[in-house]
């Protein structure tokens, strides 16, 4: 995964593309598996890191949607634990069984929730992750050993995924290189060109590094960038209405203390008729997510404080020792881009979750709406429309069977099991050049050799593209991010043969991103 090595590519490339891609996220990354899977040639390009948006920033849950199929979601939830299930499989090292309890206070509740989650496991079949039961009292607390006790009867059991999104992102970006993908970060769309027929035939990118454009030929442009999908739309057609209706989701990140045990915690109607997680991740424990309807997109959404205070008052109604703003590590806010609702319809949780693609007249596709779970199915039905669109025999996919760079269904000790087969060659650094041991900091376990292979080997540019998408700290505790920073820096700055004005731009920039996911 070179950077150097794509632009060449781009470059010395005479003839057309199949599909350009514009996006570096779940949704972009998604089809160009899914195309190279069928043997087209494919170009992504990402205006900043993959996965920088709302990719990086969710509940870390690969999942049907036990509240979906509440909203009589069923096509969607079936869809969702048939992806699930071959996420598992395709990527067991980024992806484990995570056991989740529903805490019950009324003897209605254990019939409601029991028999939903019944046919929630009987909805995935043969791809189901465990068997959902009732657990008594006793059970429930040695799982949620914080759970509040006054009034609990009991809990009911069930088996979803959880993931690494950041790190998913770049096992699926090097399987599309190994694959003969061109992928390229730091890559800005200015233009969509188009042909005296009105149709788009390509478009004009400006490398942000290199500051140098670049105009490409293309049989299919996708636009696949989430909650800016409307700025590529306006893009081609200036008088295109607005498709998306941008919800935000904000995740507190705190000690695993206040849950204890190794079981997630959900709790399936908050006061506002909501879902709220309180999932163990990477030692810490990350509990949300709202739904705020947001006006405008934006690359680092700020949390709201009455989105802050609704997580810790109903975190407060559920755990024994109730946390506080002083206990927040930190806090995160990711978009998700559904489809725009009906007129009438404000109401986050009354727009559908499933994923669109729509066809405009120019021959731009568009892909909307879904999540990291569906990430597959929307890359694949992507690729369809680009077969349908230019008349030609649909080849088939089989990105549902491979599997992801890094596949390894051994288990390692820590947190080196996020980068599967790739961990023996970070040790292989260490052991080549011993000073790269050092931790980053006193208390994680990172060390200097993770950060020489995220710039040799994933593409990292920046102090953030480690920090927050290589090793997940920025997410997990801001403060002891803004420590690790400098060290970052210089080990960086050595690789990419940079000077100390970038090494000061840089910490400057991280600690004022930094800033924003602390709270005050």
């Amino acid at each position: 995964m070179n950077r150097e090595n794509s632009l060449s590519r781009i470059k010395e490339e005479k003839g057309s593309w199949d599909l350009v891609i514009i996006g570096g996220g779940a949704s972009g990354l998604g089809v160009a598996l899914d195309a190279l899977s069928r043997g087209l040639k494919v170009l992504l390009l990402e205006k900043s890191d993959f996965a920088k948006g709302t990719s990086s920033r969710s509940t870390k849950l690969v999942h049907g949607g036990v509240r979906y199929l509440a909203q009589g979601e069923v096509g969607l939830v079936l869809e969702a634990l048939k992806e699930r299930g071959r996420l598992l499989k395709n990527a067991p090292h980024l992806t484990i069984n995570q056991p989740f309890v529903i805490p019950l206070y009324t003897y209605f509740d254990r019939l409601k929730y029991g028999l939903g989650l019944k046919i929630y496991d009987w909805m995935a079949g043969s791809l189901r992750l465990g068997k959902s039961m009732f657990v008594s009292k006793e059970e429930t607390i040695k799982r949620l050993p914080q759970i509040k006790q006054r009034g609990l009867k009991g809990g009911i059991l069930y088996h979803d995924g959880q993931f690494d999104d950041a790190r998913l992102a770049l096992a699926i970006a090097k399987t599309c290189i190994e694959m003969g993908g061109c992928i390229l970060n730091y890559a800005r769309v200015n233009k969509l060109t188009k042909g005296e027929d009105g149709k788009i035939n390509g478009l004009v990118f400006r490398d942000l590094i290199g500051k140098t454009n670049y105009r490409i030929s293309a049989k299919s442009v996708v636009n696949a960038t989430g909650v800016f999908a409307d700025k590529i739309l306006q893009m081609d057609n200036p008088e295109a209405p607005k498709m998306i209706q941008p919800s935000q989701g904000i995740h507190l990140v705190m000690d695993s203390s206040f849950l204890g045990g190794e079981d997630a915690l959900m709790i399936p109607e908050t006061s506002d008729g909501r879902v709220l997680f309180a999932v163990p991740w990477e030692g810490k424990l990350v509990v949300g997510t709202t739904d705020t309807l947001v006006k405008k997109p934006k690359m680092e959404p700020r949390p709201l404080a009455s989105e802050i205070n609704f997580i810790l008052e109903t975190a407060k109604n559920y755990l024994v020792r109730p946390p506080k703003r002083s206990d927040v590590l930190s806090v995160f806010a990711g978009l998700r881009p559904l489809a725009a609702p009906k007129e009438g319809s404000t109401k986050t949780k009354e727009i559908s979750r499933s994923h669109k693609v729509i066809v405009s007249k120019s021959n731009l596709i568009t892909i909307t709406g879904g999540k990291w779970t569906t990430f597959r199915k929307m890359g694949e039905d992507t690729v369809d429309a680009h077969f349908k669109n230019h008349g030609l025999q649909k080849l088939a996919s089989s990105s549902a069977e491979k599997h992801l760079h890094g596949y390894s269904e051994e288990e390692i000790e820590g947190h080196l099991q996020l980068y599967g087969a790739d961990a023996a060659l970070v040790l292989d650094l260490q052991k080549q050049r011993p000073e790269l041991k050092e931790r980053l900091h006193e208390a994680y376990p990172y060390t200097a050799a993770e950060v020489v292979w995220a710039v040799r080997e994933e593409m990292a540019l920046k102090i953030e593209d480690f920090l927050s998408r290589r090793c997940r700290i920025l997410l997990l505790d801001a403060k002891a991010s803004m420590q690790m920073a400098p060290k970052v820096a210089e080990i960086m700055a050595k690789e990419l043969k940079k000077d100390e004005a970038w090494i000061t731009e840089e910490l400057e920039e991280f600690n004022k991103l930094a800033k924003k996911y602390l709270i005050k």
